[in-house]
């Protein structure tokens, strides 16, 4: 297994590959999300149908702008549980290409996560398409030992730490008037 610093992620990810990375909810699994390539390759590695897309994780709200919406309606929400385990699912902009998001919805999952190696790496490379260390259906990993274990060579460098909470994040649909939990989590509403 390759353990990799936040350097040397830095540089995998430049070069389009996949790395792994914990996060306060399980493993996660990153790329460029502005590489096509590189989101093939993660949904190859994860044998993961293109008709479940990929979202982002970032540093920050101000990191998002140009791939995700964040309506002024959802400041208090999001306010109240970034950064942490709540991924929010909002209108696209207008640099999120295929693979990325719901492309006939025309939206993306965007989270900012409370995990401090992530968001390390986060504040060097930008946004970036993350979703969990497994393949796809399967039981989510909480450490690279784990990620390894299923996913092994298949991902060019993991950086050591495990997930914070161990459970998926909460999912709220933040498209309309109202909030819409899609997925139940850590985070209740």
């Amino acid at each position: 297994m390759n353990i990799v610093t936040v350097e040397q992620a830095v540089a995998l990810l430049a070069d389009g590959l996949i790395v792994g990375v914990p996060t306060d909810t399980v493993y996660g699994l990153a790329v460029d999300p502005a590489n096509r390539l590189a989101v093939e390759r993660l949904f190859t590695l994860k044998s993961r149908s293109a008709a479940k897309p990929i979202g982002l994780l970032a540093h920050d709200v101000t990191a998002l702008a140009g791939w995700a919406e964040l309506p002024d309606r959802s400041k208090a929400l999001l306010d109240a549980h970034w950064p942490g385990a709540f991924t929010v699912v909002c209108t696209a902009g207008p640099l999120v290409s295929e693979g990325l998001g719901d492309a006939e919805r025309k939206t993306i999952g965007v989270r900012i996560p409370d995990h401090p190696v992530a968001r390390a790496l986060l504040e060097r490379t930008g946004p970036l398409a993350v979703t969990s260390a497994n393949r796809s259906g399967e039981a989510d990993c909480h450490s690279p030992d784990a990620a390894f274990a299923v996913l092994g060579n298949g991902v060019a460098g993991y950086l050591a730490g495990g997930a914070s909470i161990g459970l998926a994040s909460t999912v709220v649909d933040i498209t309309g008037e109202e909030p819409v939990v899609l997925r139940p989590g850590p985070i209740v509403l």
